[in-house]
């Protein structure tokens, strides 16, 4: 058995880039821990300590402050992920509707008109130029990926400027939802009282939250059609 001594890494919005220091999590804090192994009914249980190394030069309290800063941007990932989830469920929603229309119904400009919306949204948060680095495209996704392994890389206490990004990251965040937000309450009852108008089913208001695999998203690319990354 081999244990990382790491947090589960985050969940990472979707995108054609891979996020690198979004794939690990943060190493857990010095203590005691519990290994506990069942065979065949029985439980075995022993303690397990871990410590700093003897050769840092900085305390258990910047060690802490460390872990903290880092599990702030871990839970940054997961808010946008979140987002992106209500995303890109509405926009899968606006694809099967659309593509259930004749070509030339005039609902389909309509629609691919709003999917831009949407979209405008979604680049927000990720970079959508396939390339990786040698793009120089960086949106908020990249942004908190450099961030959170910034603060992984050195495990003392981190600096009051990477404290202040991820409050800045995370106001940007706010921004973004509520401009999704609004896109939610203002523009989709227009878009769908127009297809009701001509006896078609409405498109479904993304719920707050997205059942998803967890375990699909951590730091790479999606597995999700190319046409809604791009």
């Amino acid at each position: 058995m081999v244990w990382s001594m790491r947090e589960k890494p985050p969940r990472v919005p979707p995108a054609v880039q891979l996020a690198g220091a979004g794939t690990q999590g943060p190493r857990y804090l010095p203590g005691t821990y519990t290994v506990r192994m069942t065979k065949a009914g029985k439980v075995s249980e022993t303690k397990l300590t871990v410590g700093l190394d003897r050769r840092v030069k900085f305390s258990q309290a910047d060690r802490k402050a460390q872990f903290d800063a880092a599990m702030k941007v871990h839970a940054l990932f997961g808010d946008e992920s979140a987002l992106m989830d209500r995303i890109l469920f509405l926009r899968g929603a606006l694809a099967k509707s659309k593509n259930a229309m004749p070509e030339g119904d005039e609902m389909r400009k309509a629609m691919t008109d709003f999917d831009g919306k949407v979209d405008a949204v979604r680049k927000q948060i990720v970079a959508t130029t396939e390339g990786g680095a040698i793009t120089g495209e960086e949106r908020l996704r990249e942004h908190t990926d450099q961030l959170y392994g910034a603060i992984l890389t050195y495990e003392g206490k981190p600096g009051d400027y990477q404290i202040a990004r991820i409050d800045a990251l995370r106001k940007e965040l706010g921004d973004v939802t509520r401009d999704f937000e609004q896109i939610i309450t203002k523009d989709l009852p227009a878009l769908n009282d127009a297809l009701k108008a001509k006896s078609k089913e409405p498109i479904p208001v993304p719920p707050e939250k997205v059942a998803v695999n967890e375990n699909n998203s951590l730091g790479g690319e999606s597995a999700l059609p190319a046409t809604l990354l791009r």
